[in-house]
Order: structure tokens, then C-alpha cells, then sequence
């Protein structure tokens, strides 16, 4: 095996935590990361703070990244779910501390509207957003996060059907 990549396989995932938001037709938020301008959308996520609750991450996470603040939690997802960054990212994400994500998902319901949504924030990581149905989540995300987003669509699809 490769040396990068066998020091690569001893490195930890990184906690983290995704979010839904729905907004009241049932359509999911989703936004266009600036670092990967290519047509891959993805629903907000990030970090956990070192002794950060999961769910205080989750708002602060959705308020950094897309302003939003005016949301009601629907569901914590209970299972975590995680991926590997593809060999091609290795070492430069995370300043290479991390091999992929572990993530905790919590779906919320949007009560603000739109005008509420700022993309363009202080540390910007969005380019656009948009809302999109549940079932295009899978078809538009970047390949090594798909099966996150199929378990979480199928979790979306159990509260809206």
C-alpha cells in the first residue's frame, strides 16, 4: 500500500454535523460551495467545536454559513453517518488532520422566508443557493458524499410522506 495512503487510513474522522432545512413546500436548501464551483450542490454542514453540543453546532453552523436563524428542529437523524475524502483531497482539506466526516444530521423546518438567507457572509463558503425537491438531493451532491445523502433522504422522505 502507498505510504500516503496508509497514513492516510490511521488518520480520525472529523465530527460534524449536516442540516437539513425545509422550507414550507417540503423543498430542501441547498447551496454551491465556493472551493468546488462545479454543478455540486450540498445542504449545510461543519464542525463541531471542541465540547460543542451537537444540536448548539448545528445552529451555529446554519447561521455562519447561510444566515438562516428562523428554523424549528423537526428530527435528530439517529444514526451518525460518514464518508472518506477521495485520494485527491487528501492532505489538503482540514490541513490534512482528518482521513473524511463523521456526521450527526438534524432536519429543521424553515419559518423565516427568503429574504432571510444571506449567503454572502462573513467567512463565505457558498456561492448560490436554491431550493430543490428531496428526491434530486443524491443527484446533485459530489460523488464521495452520496451515500450520506441517500441515508438522509430517505430520513427527510419518513417526516414529509
Amino acid at each position: 500500500m502507498d505510504k500516503k495512503l496508509e497514513n492516510f487510513q490511521k488518520l480520525p474522522y472529523r465530527n460534524g454535523v449536516g442540516i437539513v432545512v425545509l422550507n414550507n413546500e417540503n423543498k430542501v436548501f441547498v447551496a454551491k460551495r465556493i472551493d468546488n464551483p462545479k454543478n455540486f450542490w450540498q445542504m449545510p454542514q461543519g464542525g463541531v467545536d471542541e465540547g460543542e453540543d451537537l444540536l448548539n453546532a448545528a445552529y451555529r453552523e446554519l447561521k455562519e454559513e447561510t444566515s438562516i436563524f428562523n428554523v424549528k428542529l423537526i428530527k435528530e437523524i439517529e444514526d451518525w453517518t460518514q464518508y472518506d475524502l477521495p485520494s485527491k483531497l487528501i492532505g489538503i482539506i482540514w490541513k490534512g488532520r482528518y482521513k473524511g466526516q463523521k456526521q450527526k444530521w438534524f432536519i429543521f423546518k424553515f419559518l423565516g422566508n427568503d429574504t432571510e438567507i444571506n449567503i454572502k457572509t462573513k467567512n463565505p463558503e457558498f456561492l448560490d443557493w436554491k431550493w430543490i425537491e428531496v428526491g434530486k438531493i443524491t443527484e446533485i451532491v459530489v460523488d464521495f458524499k452520496k451515500e450520506v445523502y441517500q441515508k438522509v433522504e430517505k430520513e427527510i422522505k419518513k417526516i414529509i410522506n
